[in-house]
């Protein structure tokens, strides 16, 4: 089993799509090694834009390369994008319709050391909110190339989120192919449905393991678009096990977690559990150790497992 960042792979599916496609350019703000687009820059110097440490000018910038017909990536972390140039990408990139595809690292608790000025908790429910944007967040490396290639093909905003440190790959050999806003379906199980996304995905798979031990048997579904979600899959999954947990290296408000519960008080209402962080920001510390105290684990996600099934078997008991 291989192991590889996200970012990683980007920056290198990034150089093999350059090579294609002399419309595809390049923007970052001061953090080029960062976020892996140090070789465009060392390949294509001509076609990559330095901005510096201006996150709301480097959005500008990709929308008015967008609009000249360029295909820009603009990178950075995943907290300055969302927050620093929040109203930049609602009304340069989204209002505009702008073909800028938005990658950032760092997301979530694995910035580690960095703390939590750096820690994107909300990107993705910011991202969410904005009208016309396509929100992804690859479960591994092999994912995000192909998220990679996907957004650059598609016409209209992205933002794809990368993971700063290497894990496991846990999408290799699986049946479904990649499509944006089509579920991958990586365990079928009966009793409880977990849909996770980016590196939970792999915690998720832990999680189902160990439950199966117990007699207990989950589905592993990888949301890798939140939005737009795939509404069918959520629903299919609700109806065969009765009960959904979710889990996100982000908050349970707003992102994978409120996408997942939307569709379902809407269309097929069944217990939910929610696993990410609640209503807090991160610290300073190791990014495994950051996810244990802030309960992102395999373990987590199993308890949450067993408390959907309490309270599906509560309901069901309560119908009698």
């Amino acid at each position: 089993m291989g192991t590889e960042s996200g970012r990683d792979a980007f920056g290198k599916t990034l150089l093999e799509l350059a090579e294609k496609n002399d419309r595809i350019v390049a923007l970052t703000a001061d953090l080029s090694d960062a976020i892996r687009v140090h070789w465009f820059a060392q390949r294509y110097p001509d076609r990559f834009f330095q901005i510096g440490i201006a996150e709301q000018d480097m959005i500008g910038t990709a929308a008015g390369l967008a609009m000249a017909g360029l295909i820009p990536f603009a990178t950075t972390f995943a907290v300055f994008a969302a927050n620093r140039a929040n109203e930049q990408i609602r009304m340069a990139v989204c209002y505009n319709e702008a073909n800028v595809k938005i990658a950032v690292s760092h997301g979530g608790l694995i910035a580690g050391e960095d703390g939590a000025t750096h820690q994107g908790l909300e990107d993705i429910a910011a991202m969410r909110l904005m009208p016309g944007m396509t929100v992804i967040v690859p479960a591994d490396a092999p994912e995000t190339r192909l998220a990679t290639i996907a957004a650059a093909e598609m016409e209209g905003p992205v933002y794809l989120r990368l993971t700063r440190l290497a894990f496991p790959y846990v999408t290799e050999g699986i049946r479904e192919p990649f499509e944006i806003g089509k579920a991958r379906t990586l365990r079928s199980g009966g009793d409880v449905s977990i849909i996770a996304c980016g590196i939970m995905v792999g915690m998720a798979m832990e999680a189902s393991e160990s439950l199966q031990r117990e007699g207990i048997s989950a589905s592993v579904v990888n949301m890798h678009t939140i939005k737009p979600i795939d509404r069918d899959a959520v629903i299919a999954e609700a109806k065969r096990t009765g009960c959904v947990v979710t889990a996100e290296e982000h908050s349970i408000y707003g992102g994978l977690g409120g996408a997942v519960a939307e569709v379902l008080a809407e269309h097929y209402p069944v217990p939910v559990v929610r696993v990410g962080t609640r209503d807090t920001f991160g610290e300073s510390g190791d990014p495994h150790a950051l996810l244990k105290k802030y309960g992102l684990t395999p373990e987590a996600i199993a308890g949450a497992a067993r408390e959907a099934i309490r309270k599906k078997k509560s309901l069901a008991s309560l119908a009698r």
